[in-house]
């Protein structure tokens, strides 16, 4: 599969791929965000500082060179205000996002994920789908607007983040 592009918009948002230089913003956004973020993903439980964010962009530049993984930031103008990534596998492609925590309730998330899926499809992918945690009703409400059908749970892998049940919803889309 060839790589995606590395910005996506639409009027609302920007996708464009982590680049080194956005080092001190992610760690600064996704730092500040820590305690929002956290409760639902592991990566951030613990605190996200300039390490973690420095560490974050190395991988995913090897990632997108692999072409395993392709993550982008969310920014609204210049902003920075969350993540969202696409990673590939043999028969669909799984998407995912976050939102720094004055950011929430505005409709990023779900123009990204749209963003995501539609480049997902442009790129051939038969199917997107998205995971979250079962107590995790904002991610959920994401695929829910999209049009995305649950399809079941699944055990989720530890480690576990505080808020998770430790049941992830599956929720997929095929292409139109």
């Amino acid at each position: 599969m060839e790589a995606p592009a590395e910005t996506l918009a639409d009027d609302g948002v920007t996708l464009r791929r982590w680049k080194p230089e956005q080092l001190e913003t992610l760690a600064a956004v996704a730092g500040d965000s820590a305690g929002h973020l956290g409760a639902w993903m592991i990566w951030a439980t613990y605190g996200y500082g300039r390490r973690e964010a420095a560490d974050f962009l190395e991988r995913t530049a090897a990632n997108w060179a692999d072409g395993k993984t392709y993550d982008f930031a969310i920014l609204s103008g210049e902003d920075l205000v969350g993540g969202a990534g696409m990673i590939t596998h043999p028969d669909r492609i799984e998407i995912g996002y976050w939102l720094g925590r004055h950011h929430t309730g505005r409709d990023f998330a779900t123009r990204a994920a749209k963003l995501l899926a539609d480049e997902a499809f442009r790129l051939g992918a038969p199917e997107v789908e998205i995971r979250h945690d079962e107590k995790n009703l904002a991610s959920g409400a994401v695929p829910a607007r999209l049009g995305f059908t649950m399809t079941g749970d699944e055990a989720a892998e530890p480690p576990l983040a505080p808020a998770c049940a430790g049941v992830n919803r599956i929720w997929r889309l095929k292409r139109p």
